[in-house]
């Protein structure tokens, strides 16, 4: 299995298939096994080399408890160490909800290192609903379980609490701790192409559909009935924009 020494932490990523690179970036409490288990890697790998990572926290990659550890230059310096050890220059880069989150990072610390972006639930305005958060040391499950329902106002299915209670909770509380302040100010700079797309029952939505309006080479597609977690559990709604997205990137 493939890892990467990052700050010193050990982070797993896995490659599948052959093509133009595509870099698969996950949320907070899933994997890099997700993009299997909603059908997205089985589609990629026909037309793209796909490396998806295990965030810190998560996974197969080291656990920390220290809020400390996962700023999001840190997190961008991970993606960036996997680049880097495969000898990737620019990258197609699609990330989701916290993936997104270090898409904005990446934009900050690394722009050049990006050919495309595509963000699934992620805005760059500054998020407060993180704050449910505090005080949580990750022991108590059902009390992160509720703060992560505050954070995405909506209730979580009974399916996706098991899987949220198999992760490593001390740890991902503490990077639920790391502030989520505004980014407005590189909207000007995301001048390359970037797909958006987010469901129409998130709570964040709207600000998604905004933020797309303000970029000269975004499009925004929006999932209908579709909520947070949902996002990347719906690939047959969300392949067909993004593979017709992603061929774009490949003609020119």
């Amino acid at each position: 299995m493939p890892f990467v020494v990052s700050a010193g932490r050990r982070i797993h990523y896995e490659i599948s298939g052959e093509g133009p690179d595509l870099f698969l970036h996950h949320g907070f409490t899933s994997s890099s096994q997700a993009w299997r288990f909603f059908g997205f890697t089985e589609v990629l790998q026909k037309h793209y080399r796909v490396i998806a990572l295990d965030a810190l926290g998560h996974g197969l990659s080291d656990k920390p408890r220290e809020t400390a550890a996962y700023t999001l230059q840190q997190r961008s310096q991970d993606v960036l160490a996997i680049l880097d050890a495969l000898k990737i220059n620019q990258v197609n880069y699609c990330g989701y909800s916290l993936g997104g989150w270090v898409g904005y990072g990446l934009m900050r610390h690394a722009r050049d290192r990006l050919q495309s972006l595509i963000l699934g639930a992620a805005h760059p305005y500054a998020d407060a609903s993180w704050d449910a958060f505090k005080g949580l040391d990750g022991t108590d499950a059902e009390a992160f379980i509720a703060a992560f329902e505050g954070v995405l106002n909506e209730r979580i299915s009974p399916e996706v609490k098991m899987m949220i209670r198999a992760n490593d909770l001390p740890a991902l509380a503490a990077a639920a701790q790391q502030p989520r302040v505004s980014m407005e100010e590189l909207l000007p700079l995301i001048d390359m192409p970037c797909l958006m797309f987010c469901g129409d029952a998130d709570a964040r939505h709207a600000a998604i559909r905004r933020c797309a309006g303000l970029l000269p080479r975004a499009a925004f597609v929006s999932l209908p009935g579709v909520t947070h977690f949902g996002g990347l559990m719906q690939s047959k709604l969300v392949l067909p924009p993004m593979l017709d997205f992603l061929a774009a990137q490949t003609r020119t």
